[in-house]
């Protein structure tokens, strides 16, 4: 069979069942990866909790816990969107294309984060220090709240039309919707806005416990002991915050109509409870996948913000990687379009007309026999930072110490 290229422009040849089989396996790696950028959110969450601080060397420590990780969030991050445009450039060139600014948003966020724990307790810098700490608000509030909701419009649909033949891309084509360039996905309530701010909510409570339970394992409980009562005193409200948006996005997967296409033909068609179908698909695995993740989840936030253990991210943390596989899979595989259009139905994206071509699968497989060397590191990178046991006073007021 015959594939169009979008990056050469060209018709390519292409064995179907491989293409199949390599475009699964390159959704499931993206899925892994998706799932472990939900984990190292933790920072952005740990960053929404600064005003628990009542003082200077309460906050250093707070910034210290999370500036030391920020790097590996970002090198996820990197990794995520990496193998998602290689192995799926259509995406990248329709979503970009149209819905920049909510994406943009999206990077700048980043891109603050970044500069603001270099120059946060810098005491030459031009700006302030509370503006840098504004900066880490964002990235933690508003940054986590657009991921979400961009997430969301993998379920509810976008506004943009694309014609496979001449490779135009029109966005906000759809007569009743907005056309913001993305950022309809958290205001055009009558395509689905509900879900995506909900599930952008989610995100955000999901990312504040997690640094939550974060801050509470790497600062000292002895020396902060009020510091980290008063984190498990807010980490409280925020899970009734998770539960909220946790029943409103179940109830939106279970009741909206899915994006289903049929894979031979590629024709796509509105399917009722078409992701509870894919939760219940492939011998129920996503489904036993899911509910050891929420129970895990849920765990390691019993044994540390409603206990007084302070190993509750170990948990959380790998309940919130495989929740964030399966959120993943619901969208892009069993003939699920994973970046739809509600305006053209036809226009939507799927893992096989988004894909790259046969070589670039085939490369990038070959390529991706290195994701656990980089785990590896990460893993490596992590130890060596908490080998010294957690972060205490002393430490904090050492001059000689690399603290913030």
């Amino acid at each position: 069979m015959e594939k169009w290229s979008g990056i050469t422009g060209t018709l390519t040849t292409y064995d179907p069942n491989t293409m199949f089989i390599l475009q699964n396996y390159w959704w499931i790696i993206v899925a892994v990866l998706g799932g472990l950028f939900v984990l190292m959110t933790f920072v952005q969450g740990g960053q929404s909790l600064f005003h628990v601080a009542k003082d200077e060397i309460e906050e250093r420590a707070m910034i210290n816990s999370l500036g030391r990780k920020w790097e590996l969030t970002f090198t996820t991050l990197v990794m995520f969107g990496g193998a998602l445009y290689a192995a799926f450039p259509l995406f990248y060139s329709v979503s970009f294309g149209g819905a920049y600014w909510v994406w943009m948003l999206i990077l700048f966020g980043f891109v603050l984060q970044a500069v603001s724990y270099e120059y946060i307790n810098n005491p030459n810098n031009l700006i302030g220090k509370g503006t840098y700490k504004a900066f880490l608000y964002f990235n933690g509030i508003v940054t986590m709240i657009l991921v979400g909701a961009a997430v969301g419009t993998f379920f509810t649909g976008s506004n943009f039309s694309f014609d496979t033949t001449t490779r135009v891309l029109q966005w906000g084509t759809a007569a009743d919707g907005m056309n913001l360039r993305g950022l309809e996905a958290a205001l055009d309530f009558s395509h689905g806005a509900w879900f995506n701010l909900a599930f952008g909510i989610l995100i955000f409570a999901i990312a504040r416990l997690l640094g939550a339970l974060w801050l509470i394992n790497d600062i000292d409980n002895d020396e902060f002991a009020d510091l980290i009562a008063r984190i498990r005193a807010t980490a409280k409200k925020c899970f009734v915050v998770f539960l909220v948006a946790l029943v409103v996005v179940l109830y939106g997967l279970l009741t909206l109509k899915g994006y289903a296409y049929d894979i031979h033909s590629g024709k796509v068609y509105l399917e009722d409870s078409k992701y509870l179908h894919n939760l219940l698909a492939f011998g129920a695995i996503q489904l036993i996948v899911f509910g050891i993740g929420a129970v895990l989840f849920l765990l390691g936030i019993a044994k540390s913000i409603f206990g007084t253990s302070n190993k509750g991210i170990w948990f959380s943390g790998l309940g919130a990687v495989l929740i964030g596989i399966v959120v993943f899979t619901l969208a892009g595989l069993n003939g699920t379009a994973f970046y739809p259009s509600y305006a053209d139905l036809q226009s939507s994206l799927t893992i096989q007309n988004s894909s790259g071509s046969e070589n670039t699968l085939w490369v990038m497989t070959g390529v991706s026999l290195a994701v656990p060397l980089v785990l590896a590191y990460i893993a490596y990178v992590w130890y060596q930072m908490k080998k010294d046991g957690p972060i205490t006073k002393e430490e904090l007021e050492d001059p000689e110490s690399h603290a913030y």
